[in-house]
């Protein structure tokens, strides 16, 4: 067995032990399984020099900038009145409930970036809707984690930023923009969350769930009047990216040059989570919610929200450092591409071992370690690389958060609704299933992708 195979039983063995025996953060068991693989490899020498690796990659910066944002949004509740816009649209029809958790949840998720925090916020409202109107509390919590973590693989997530930064390692002369990545991404996105909509058609048919009582629905006009400017924040959000995708090469590359362009580009990660947060600030109906301390108090209260975030993508770069002084991607690689797979063959063999990784190590520390092995391996068999890289946070951060034992989001669910976990855990098989056949239609190039 190829030692890149002993070194990855070794750290899914601690953050096993340390997350599910000892019951410790996620960010914890990663950490220990780098120094474990330290104290293995004998590599103490170059702890500093994987630390600033971790530490000096530039794309930590933009991902702490979206954390923030998504702290922003969530405590000066903008994205409550858009969630109320949602629910007065669609919870008239059969099952509207169930299709406003699958948009309002998809769109939140996005935004802020955390599976089983935006279960908690939109599943308050979405959960019991859902359970008022018919849907068993099992298919309820379901529908809801499952929709929240589309947010991981639509951006602005910051799962995303770290699965550009693998194809870029990978391709450095490829010139490709944000813009035009996140495009390709958003094609992707639609496919899933069209698989959920017709689920959850599919469910209500079978359970005969009912539209909402007109009782609970909020009244449309009075609920756009307090809250159409929220509405705009993906606007300011994503037209940015589609004009950086659609004008680059005879608009801004004409006029700044290619490494002008380049630049713009990359920055846009920066400012754009920046500009969006005082938006936010600026239509906030509560003034004093974002005075100036209360935003540090805001910022201090949410570190627990950013730190874990932030410190498992440090952890996962200092991981990939040490494996590449190791070989062990290279190896691995060598070792998958040895074996006589076809085209069907790889992906189907690269779907599965995300899926189980994924049950141990989180979503975005599988993209920062392994996302450029997945690429190459991908493309010998003639998956388009791009496609390759934008399908990461999907096969990594959304599988990664649907499948126990690390599917947080199911737990974040079944804590809403008070659903049996054995009802859930088998409801959920069905979301695992439907999301597993889509993951591989998209890499087989079976469905059209919009940007491809």
């Amino acid at each position: 067995m190829p030692s890149a195979f002993i070194y990855l039983g070794i750290m899914l063995i601690v953050i096993v032990i340390w997350f599910m025996l000892f019951k410790r953060p996620v960010y914890e068991a990663v950490l220990i399984s780098f120094i474990v693989l330290l104290a293995v490899t004998g590599t103490w020498g170059n702890v500093w020099e994987y630390i600033d690796t971790g530490l000096s990659t530039s794309l930590i910066y933009s991902m702490t900038a979206f954390v923030a944002m998504s702290i922003i949004l969530t405590k000066t509740k903008v994205i409550d009145s858009c969630v109320a816009i949602i629910l007065s649209l669609l919870g008239r029809v059969t099952g509207g409930a169930g299709y406003v958790s699958v948009v309002a949840s998809s769109f939140m998720g996005a935004l802020s970036g955390s599976g089983p925090g935006n279960v908690m916020a939109t599943g308050t409202l979405t959960i019991p809707a859902m359970i008022r109107s018919g849907f068993p509390r099992e298919l309820a919590a379901n529908i809801e984690s499952n929709a929240s973590y589309m947010g991981n693989m639509i951006p602005p997530s910051s799962n995303i930023v770290a699965a550009m930064g693998a194809y870029i390692a990978l391709y450095p002369n490829e010139n490709l923009t944000t813009g035009q990545f996140w495009i390709v991404l958003w094609g992707i996105s639609l496919w899933f969350i069209i698989q959920r909509i017709v689920m959850v058609w599919g469910f209500c048919k079978y359970y005969k769930v009912k539209p909402m009582s007109k009782e609970e629905l909020p009244d449309l006009k009075e609920v756009f009047k307090n809250g159409w400017q929220g509405l705009l924040l993906p606007v300011i959000i994503l037209v940015p990216f589609a004009l950086d995708y659609l004008f680059k090469d005879n608009f801004f590359t004409a006029r700044l040059g290619e490494t002008g362009a380049k630049y713009l580009s990359s920055s846009l990660l920066l400012f754009i989570a920046g500009i969006a947060s005082i938006y936010t600030c600026l239509i906030s109906k509560d003034k004093a919610v974002v005075s100036f301390n209360n935003i540090a108090k805001m910022f201090a209260d949410g570190v627990k929200t950013i730190s874990p975030a932030i410190g498992v993508c440090i952890i996962g770069y200092m991981i990939g450092s040490l494996f590449s002084d190791m070989n062990v991607a290279e190896e691995m690689e060598a070792f998958i591409i040895s074996m006589p797979f076809n085209k069907f063959g790889m992906v189907l063999f690269v779907c599965i071992f995300t899926c189980f990784l994924g049950m141990v190590i989180p979503g975005s520390s599988l993209v920062v370690i392994f996302g450029p092995m997945f690429i190459s391996t991908l493309a010998t068999v003639g998956v388009s690389p791009l496609l390759a890289a934008a399908m990461l946070p999907c096969i990594c951060g959304v599988m990664c958060g649907i499948t126990p034992p690390l599917g947080l989001g199911m737990y974040a669910g079944m804590s809403l609704a008070e659903s049996d976990f054995g009802k859930t855990f088998k409801n959920n098989l069905w979301w695992v299933a439907a999301q597993f056949v889509l993951e591989v239609l998209c890499l087989m190039g079976i469905l059209p992708i919009l940007g491809l």
